[in-house]
């Protein structure tokens, strides 16, 4: 089996597995699967989904855990899958970005450390992406949910 056949077999796991929450939770949404940046991705769509992304996304967060779960219970491999409800995360994506490009122009401008608000492993992932892609340097600092980025200049090793 191809990766891509491990994937799209992950994906269709999960959607299964969602399927079923969203009948059991007597909610309507329909389920899109896709592969991107070698990882499942799965989205629910439609209806009023907002329980299921909670405060913060920490429902979805849960949810996304319990169907990489799902997956590992049927594939007994550990899955990267990313779940998406109702476009949370492609709107959190969006605002990270923002939130990422203002520390740099603050480096950039001369401070020495700008120190962000804690985030989730996937808001912190973003954050990194856009730091390394404009050139700057990041670290996570802190633990569990304390863990947060410091966005620092380039060295000049």
């Amino acid at each position: 089996m191809t990766d891509a056949e491990k994937l799209e077999a992950e994906g269709d796991i999960a959607a299964d597995f969602l399927e079923e929450l969203l009948d059991i939770a007597d909610l309507d949404g329909d389920i899109d699967m896709d592969v991107e940046n070698d990882r499942a991705s799965v989205s629910i769509v439609g209806g009023d989904l907002d329980q299921l992304v909670g405060r913060d996304g920490e429902v979805l967060e849960a949810l996304q855990e319990l169907t990489r779960l799902a997956v590992y219970r049927e594939t007994g491999e550990r899955s990267r899958l990313m779940l998406d409800i109702g476009g949370f995360r492609s709107q959190r994506r969006t605002a990270l970005e923002s939130v990422a490009a203002g520390a740099i122009e603050r480096v950039r401008a001369g401070e020495p450390r700008v120190a962000l608000d804690p985030m989730s492993p996937f808001e912190r992932k973003v954050v990194h992406d856009a730091v390394a892609a404009a050139g700057l340097v990041s670290e996570s600092e802190g633990a569990d949910r304390s863990r947060h980025i410091v966005v620092l200049p380039a060295s000049d090793d």
